[in-house]
């Protein structure tokens, strides 16, 4: 898996040919020539899917950035399925586009299809999410956030939320996880047990963990199944506002009080994550910025002119307790 410490350099050139996704949904969204009359730079994108309010507003960023810097943008939506997603970037090698970007659906299983793209001398740009791979220069970078310290920073809250909140005693936690094998969910519960491990392996302990697939459904049900098997957890550390948001109903429906008896902290920083908080629903949110439509914009057209870029871009993210809600929700565009 991708190591986000060093911020290596690399160059990559550019060029050919791709096979056509028959399960993702492709769209053809084009920006118009690029300037003096040049033919535009052609994009390939394939999107995890659309599981959340997270991954709609980064579609929509890199949609919009896309069409400013005047790209075609060629766009599939991979439903989250990983193989609609191999299919998609064969697609786009087969087309010729100039760079391929992706945003993958779990960490592993992709050194085919880059290798596909290296012999065609086609550059890839990792967005929002990492993979693991045996031959690093399979890829040319990462745009995205930093998943391991974003656990921390929730371990970290949390501390907070639970001194202000005056809980007393064991602190026994329910998490939500993200997609199984997806590099959000592993690198988000590591950041958080560290913190665990440090500072509260007496007082704190996470009694029940499943993945929620990130969807507010997912929340929803497996919550549900957790306050059945374990009705006295008293904190819910969900991986995403999605999963915090479909949870917050179960929660209510077995007649408790989200954010009082259960104390929320979830992950993402969407508007509906900030209305829940603003209702005292969630007690904090770490910030993880969907809108990387213009860093990837100008990643792309680095990598396509030839020139170094760093080996992983980092997006600039904020923490946010439930007293907070209320002045940043107008701040809030997704």
């Amino acid at each position: 898996m991708l190591s986000r410490r060093n911020f290596l350099t690399a160059a990559v050139g550019v060029a050919a040919a791709t096979g056509l996704a028959a399960c993702a949904k492709e769209d053809d969204g084009s920006s118009g020539s690029g300037s003096g009359g040049s033919k535009a730079l052609v994009l390939g994108f394939s999107q995890v899917g659309s599981e959340s309010g997270w991954r709609s507003a980064n579609t929509d960023s890199v949609k919009a950035a896309a069409k400013e810097a005047g790209y075609t943008l060629k766009f599939s939506d991979a439903q989250q399925k990983q193989e609609n997603q191999i299919s998609a970037i064969r697609s786009y090698i087969t087309q010729g586009v100039d760079v391929i970007a992706f945003s993958p659906v779990v960490v592993t299983g992709w050194d085919a299809v880059l290798k596909e793209a290296k012999a065609k001398k086609i550059p890839v740009v990792l967005t929002d999410r990492s993979v693991e791979t045996s031959d690093e220069s399979l890829y040319v970078t990462l745009v995205g956030s930093d998943f391991t310290e974003e656990g921390r920073r929730a371990g970290k809250i949390l501390e907070k939320v639970i001194a202000k909140a005056g809980l007393k005693g064991q602190v026994k936690i329910a998490q939500l996880e993200g997609t199984t094998g997806a590099a959000p969910a592993i690198e988000r519960a590591k950041g958080f047990k560290e913190v665990m491990d440090a500072d509260h392996k007496d007082d704190w302990k996470i009694v029940v963990s499943q993945t929620g697939d990130f969807t507010r459904a997912g929340g929803k049900q497996v919550m549900a199944a957790f306050l059945q098997s374990n009705p006295d957890v008293n904190v819910l550390f969900a991986h995403n506002d999605d999963m915090a948001i479909g949870a917050i109903q179960s929660i209510e429906a077995a007649g408790k009080k989200p954010g009082k008896d259960i104390l929320i902290v979830s992950i993402d920083g969407v508007k509906d994550g900030f209305v829940a908080m603003s209702e005292g629903k969630i007690n904090a949110i770490v910030e993880c910025n969907p809108l990387l439509g213009p860093q990837l914009m100008e990643v792309v057209q680095k990598v396509k002119d030839g020139k170094p870029v760093e080996r992983w871009i980092k997006t600039k993210e904020g923490d946010f307790m439930q007293d907070q809600a209320a002045a940043a929700l107008p701040t809030r565009k997704y």
